[in-house]
């Protein structure tokens, strides 16, 4: 069974960094790709960020320059480094993992960015 558990997220002020990490058990990250979205106040869930097994990465138009998304084989975690904050970036962040016939998702955590 696939599970997903995010973590990584606080409040913190504008201008500020925070790392999100999603790890995995019952799978191996490095065989699929794996994406960050994220869902803001009365907002709808929107794509963020996507490593692929390959390590290709894309970046919402929003966060580029701002958010770097990896991966750690080892510990079958893939991370996001958020720098910059802005209020705009306040939400509940999900890791999201594609397979040729599956998806899964995390439980998501929050990220309030405000002074």
């Amino acid at each position: 069974q696939v599970q997903l558990v995010e973590s990584g997220g606080g409040l913190v002020q504008p201008g500020g960094s925070l790392r999100l990490s999603c790890a995995a058990s019952g799978i191996l990250f490095k065989l699929y790709s794996v994406a960050w979205y994220r869902q803001g106040p009365g907002k709808e869930r929107e794509f963020v960020a996507l490593i692929t097994s390959s390590g290709t990465t894309n970046y919402a138009d929003s966060v580029k320059g701002r958010f770097t998304i990896s991966s750690d084989n080892t510990k079958n975690t893939v991370y996001l480094q958020m720098n910059t904050l802005k209020p705009e970036d306040t939400a509940v962040y999900y890791c999201k993992l594609t397979g040729a016939t599956f998806s899964s998702w995390g439980q998501g955590t929050q990220v309030t960015v405000s002074s």
